[in-house]
């Protein structure tokens, strides 16, 4: 398979954790800003993607990339960027090397497991692969961990990723914008990691902002 270069490319992962929605509201606002998203999926995931979703993804990339954008054409989503799903023994594709990899990545949701995974550079699938390439092409590595309570091995394991620059963003969302749904505190975590990624949006008001807006209007 052959691959287009694009100058706004990002890894993305989905892995076995519970937080669905956050992955795939990330993955929306990625494919609206206009990025070439390179995205792999884990077995778990898919089981975790049914489980909170109810969507059945296939374990085929063509078939999985057509569910995705099937899904987003339904919620009227204009897309102007690229997805591509990769399979986890592609290895050929830009993520498994440092060469053509993108500079970008993001698991999100991350499961313990694959953070173990990226702190020892297992790289045993594409998944653990990418994310191996960007620690060491000093790129910007983004893990959205989502499991409560963390053991003394899981926060040595998010230590050494944050010594080696890694950014480790737990799926907990804030409150002090009055939340009156579940999406509201999915858009707040996606925002958070668009901030970090500088990618433009407006999924959340910011602290102060709206704040001093308000009482300018009340004068």
């Amino acid at each position: 398979m052959s691959y287009t270069k694009s100058t706004k490319a990002i890894s993305l992962a989905w892995t076995g954790a519970s937080g669905a929605p956050y992955g795939l509201k990330l993955l929306e606002c990625l494919l609206v800003s206009g990025y070439q998203v390179f995205l792999m999926i884990s077995s778990a995931a898919r089981v975790v993607l049914a489980t909170e979703h109810g969507l059945q993804l296939s374990a085929n990339s063509d078939k999985a990339h057509a569910q995705l954008l099937a899904l987003l054409h339904e919620k009227g989503v204009i897309i102007t960027g690229e997805l591509v799903v990769l399979g986890k023994d592609e290895w050929f594709s830009p993520p498994a090397s440092g060469s053509a990899a993108p500079k970008q990545m993001v698991i999100c949701p991350c499961s313990t497991g694959t953070l173990a995974a990226v702190a020892t550079g297992m790289s045993n699938n594409l998944l653990e692969r990418a994310a191996d390439v960007v620690i060491k092409e000093r790129g910007q590595l983004i893990l959205v961990p989502r499991e409560t309570p963390f053991s003394a091995i899981h926060l040595e394991h998010m230590l050494s990723l944050s010594r080696l620059g890694a950014t480790i963003m737990p799926a907990a969302p804030g409150f002090y914008h009055n939340p009156k749904l579940v999406e509201d505190l999915v858009d707040f975590m996606v925002a958070r990691i668009l901030d970090h990624l500088g990618v433009d949006h407006a999924l959340t008001s910011r602290w102060g902002y709206d704040k001093q807006s308000n009482r300018d209007l009340d004068n």
